[in-house]
């Protein structure tokens, strides 16, 4: 008998590689030798959590923050229309970040068997289960305020795929080194406790139009559904499974560990009501057609910019954009606030390669007081 494809982990390892690839690119691009026919924007470009905090920055402020991209935004428009229709798929599907922890937790299931996702006391886990929304409004209430992408420094995404460059933050491997070591222990640690854009994608299993439903009638009370459902949510005791911390992996339905055909299923309506299922399979396929569709729909009308667009307008002073020029900030970023490449290199006597790097970096490798060199840069702002 034929094994069934495995449609989720197909997606994860696509969307994976691509993630990759890209970074990788963004790389090769600085030093002059890109890949052809692969994008070589940088992950701020195609970050959508960059766009949950663009957002609020937008209104309240009118203007975009340092280092994002439209294409940001219309990253998380896709994302945002996939979990209308299906809940937060992306974090099961799409997140990369999401798919290595489970790859790794995989060793810790054969390491601990069924002790494994067991470890953390039931009290503590519920608790805990909403630190990630303490995250989501501490990250987007600085963020907005300071204009600056503050999560950078600890983003353990960012870090996985920048852990070979001068990019990533040493806060951001040490949160990505702790959460690969806790998924040895723990199902997805990042994704239950501390992911701030999981936190807001799992508001979704509240009004999403397909949602994962349970037959009470046939269901025969075997616990299976609760015993592999990755975020220990328990599914037995539900008709709808609405838990914001459901990833919609379908792990539960009756079409991959559910014994009882027909039992448990991704559905519109109630099994009384009527309405059809949806296979992992046809899932599978939505979600390229309207991610890729998206992206090319975006292209064609113009709204898929990989440049960052972080100039201030004139409805905020200058000098409040820069207030928080720190060791962090980059040379891109000051370049947003204004200044010219050749400015900025005028004010170091140096010639700048890589406008990634941060400012502190620059001095130091050069010999220069940062002190000076950002009191310099605030002058010539203030002109």
């Amino acid at each position: 008998m034929l094994k069934k494809i495995n449609y989720r982990l197909i997606s994860q390892i696509l969307f994976f590689a691509l993630v990759a690839l890209i970074s990788l690119n963004h790389y090769l691009k600085e030093i002059g030798s890109a890949i052809p026919f692969i994008s070589s924007a940088s992950l701020h470009a195609i970050c959508p959590f960059g766009g949950v905090a663009a957002f609020v920055a937008l209104f309240q402020y009118d203007l975009l923050i340092s280092k994002i991209h439209t294409s940001s935004f219309t990253i998380f428009v896709i994302i945002f229309a996939l979990a209308i229709f299906f809940g937060p798929v992306v974090c099961s599907y799409l997140c990369p970040l999401g798919s290595i922890q489970e790859w790794i937790g995989k060793l810790g299931k054969n390491i601990f068997k069924k002790r494994y996702n067991h470890f953390m006391p039931v009290k503590l886990d519920k608790v805990l289960r909403y630190l990630r929304y303490v995250v989501l409004i501490i990250v987007v209430y600085l963020t907005t305020n300071s204009l600056k992408l503050i999560f950078l420094e600890v983003d353990p995404y960012f870090a996985l795929f920048h852990f070979w460059s001068d990019e990533a933050t040493i806060g951001g491997l040490l949160v990505l080194g702790i959460t690969l070591f806790l998924s040895l222990f723990v199902e997805r640690p990042w994704c239950k406790y501390a992911c701030p854009f999981g936190a807001l994608m799992g508001l979704t299993n509240y009004f999403s139009i397909f949602k994962i439903k349970r037959n009470h009638s046939t269901c025969i009370d075997c616990k299976k559904c609760d015993r592999v459902c990755p975020m220990n949510i328990v599914i037995s005791d539900k008709i709808n499974i609405t838990d914001h911390q459901c990833i919609r992996c379908n792990q539960c339905t009756s079409e991959l560990s559910c014994p009882v055909p027909s039992t448990t299923e991704l559905r519109i309506k109630d099994f009384s009501g009527g309405g059809k299922k949806i296979k992992n399979s046809t899932l599978f396929i939505a979600i390229i057609i309207i991610t890729f569709g998206g992206l090319l729909l975006a292209d064609v009308l113009g709204f898929w910019q990989t440049a960052s667009r972080n100039q201030p307008k004139s409805s905020i002073e200058r000098h409040e954009v820069t207030g928080n020029i720190s060791g962090n900030t980059t040379v891109e970023d000051i370049i947003g606030f204004g200044l010219t490449l050749e400015e900025i290199e005028k004010i170091m006597g140096i010639k700048i390669q890589n406008t990634n790097m941060p400012i502190r970096s620059l001095c130091e490798q050069n010999n220069l007081s940062f002190g000076t060199v950002k009191a310099e840069i605030h002058l010539k702002l203030a002109e």
